[in-house]
């Protein structure tokens, strides 16, 4: 039986085919049936036309009304300017209603007023950032002597012994953190998963991420191994990776520069030398590879200001590796903003300029060196973000450090971590990682407070980044690929270089800072070119100068 979807009706209202038996009663009724159903559809497609039309037309009043504008319109349609275009709109805008005047008009002057003073008073929002950063850039002249007083205080401090829940907690049951965690790292590296997370539970209940050294050891290890075992990682790591303000980080150098010599260090050292071979330099021309946030250049920029016959024109060419994201350079295109405000202010000549790449892909031709400037090639903690043999056959990082000879610079300094956790084989990289954090989270216990929001920045940008890349990362994924500074040092001869000595008086003079703004367990030692720095005698970094070996 086949229906009839809408029933056919005559002029009268009134059915005239509703029920169609089978095909051969269709076929019987020939030509006149087929001419009703075109006479009937043409009917109700007359009778749905008005309504379709009424609708269009209420779809196009309500478009127009919302496109309204009720100002005066001006000009002739063959006008090609943007306000004839909209006129060509006027022309079709049907007649409005009172009511959609009402709850459409147009907005008077005191409320263009309002709407505008409200709009100016969010853009600040943006800017007081901005500024904030500003204002706290001034932690970064650290070679004030005002600094000095600060920094004998904080030294005197007995952070060590801060009460904290987490301790109070857990300190009932003692427990060999270290042993425990090379017992999860044992399970891991012979794919014993079972044994793992049993380990691993053991671990959470004696660590926190807020308790002392090996509570906040334990915890973070954990969170690799566990990463490790997982595949999966909370947060994604990358050499170049931070989700810290600039403000935060401003505020935790400044604590951590008062209360750890390390890195303050490693910036005199670079910055007396640089200093004293461009006294009667007219352009000094650093190139600084790892540039980052530029913390190290103010204070050489304060001292390039006093000098006796005025200060040198000073170029930089900021080079750091590529951010992820649309904006690759973004980071280091601030940093040369901020040096340039710090130049500025000290009135020194400045020039800028930057690369974000890859350091194995840059080329001679990518620098402009000119002829008659003082060059530098300065490099601070960085090279080990570098990827080494391990990773490519044509090693980046000998590649890195072959560019470097060839812009035959009148000094190389050079700086980095003094660590033996870079072998391919992961127990031997654990176990090396777990000794060498061990002492770093140690020196903060010691010299931050544990409630200082500034140590927990410090730790992770400092050793829970690096610490994640080594345990749970393997080939090309692993960026962090520190060496000893005897392997750096075979690197260094290879690549062109011959070692240039240290001035005992920066040595002499480092040693007497150390010894009088901070703890007494730091150690500075230099061996021959070497300067040494330490935490209860343990080598943590190494800063050198070289020169171009003769060809």
């Amino acid at each position: 039986m086949l229906f009839c979807q809408y029933p056919l009706m005559g002029s009268d209202s009134t059915p005239v085919l509703d029920l169609v038996a089978n095909r051969g009663t269709i076929l019987n009724l020939g030509r006149p049936i087929v001419s009703l159903v075109s006479t009937n559809l043409n009917l109700r497609a007359t009778l749905l036309r008005p309504s379709l039309s009424l609708a269009l037309q209420a779809a196009e009043r309500s478009f127009f009304e919302v496109l309204q504008d009720q100002t005066p319109i001006s000009g002739d349609l063959e006008d090609g300017s943007l306000g004839n275009f909209s006129s060509i709109t006027s022309l079709h805008q049907p007649e409005v209603s009172e009511e959609s005047t009402r709850r459409y008009r147009h907005r008077d002057d005191d409320e263009d007023d309002d709407l505008e003073s409200g709009r100016k008073s969010k853009l600040p929002a943006i800017s007081t950032v901005d500024e904030l950063a500003e204002k706290f850039e001034e932690v970064l002249l650290v070679c004030q002597k005002n600094d000095q007083g600060e920094a004998t205080e904080k030294k005197t401090r007995h952070v060590k012994g801060s009460s904290n829940r987490y301790k109070q907690q857990k300190s009932d049951q003692p427990v060999d953190m270290r042993n425990l965690l090379m017992q999860c790292a044992q399970a891991v590296a012979s794919f014993d998963q079972r044994r793992a997370f049993e380990k691993l539970k053991e671990i959470r209940e004696h660590s926190s991420r807020h308790g002392d050294a090996t509570q906040r050891l334990g915890y973070h290890f954990a969170e690799a191994l566990e990463a490790r075992i997982t595949g999966t990682m909370t947060t994604p790591i990358s050499a170049t990776s931070s989700r810290t303000s600039m403000v935060d980080i401003l505020k935790a150098y400044k604590g951590f520069v008062q209360a750890c010599p390390t890195l303050i260090m490693c910036y005199f050292t670079a910055n007396r030398t640089i200093n004293e071979l461009a006294s009667k330099a007219t352009t000094l021309h650093i190139i600084d590879f790892g540039i980052l946030y530029g913390f190290q250049w103010p204070c050489l920029i304060q001292a390039l200001s006093k000098r006796d016959i005025g200060p040198p024109l000073l170029r930089v060419t900021g080079i750091e590796l590529p951010q992820s994201g649309f904006r690759p350079s973004e980071r280091v295109e601030e940093t040369g903003r901020r040096l340039k405000r710090f130049c500025d202010k000290f009135n020194v000549p400045f020039e800028y300029s930057f690369i974000a790449k890859n350091w194995e892909n840059i080329t001679l031709d990518d620098l402009v060196i000119n002829s008659g400037e003082t060059t530098v090639v300065n490099c601070i903690l960085r090279l080990q973000y570098t990827p080494d043999e391990t990773v490519s056959l044509n090693s980046p990082r000998d590649t890195a450090l072959k560019l470097f000879r060839d812009i035959n610079p009148d000094l190389f300094v050079f700086a980095e971590i003094n660590g033996t956790y870079n072998s391919p084989f992961f127990l031997t990289r654990f176990r090396e990682a777990l000794f060498h954090c061990s002492s770093l989270f140690d020196m903060y216990e010691t010299t931050l407070s544990e409630d200082d929001n500034c140590r927990t920045l410090v730790e992770r940008e400092l050793i829970i980044r690096d610490a994640m890349s080594v345990i749970a990362c393997e080939g090309s994924e692993r960026f962090a690929r520190p060496e000893t500074y005897k392997q750096w040092q075979v690197r260094i001869l290879r690549a062109g270089f011959r070692p240039a000595k240290l001035s005992k008086q920066i040595v002499k003079d480092g040693k007497e800072i150390v010894k009088e703004r901070y703890h007494k367990d730091f150690v500075i030692d230099n061996d021959n070119h070497w300067m040494f720095q330490g935490w209860k005698g343990r080598v943590l970094y190494a800063v050198s100068c070289w020169k171009p070996a003769k060809k």
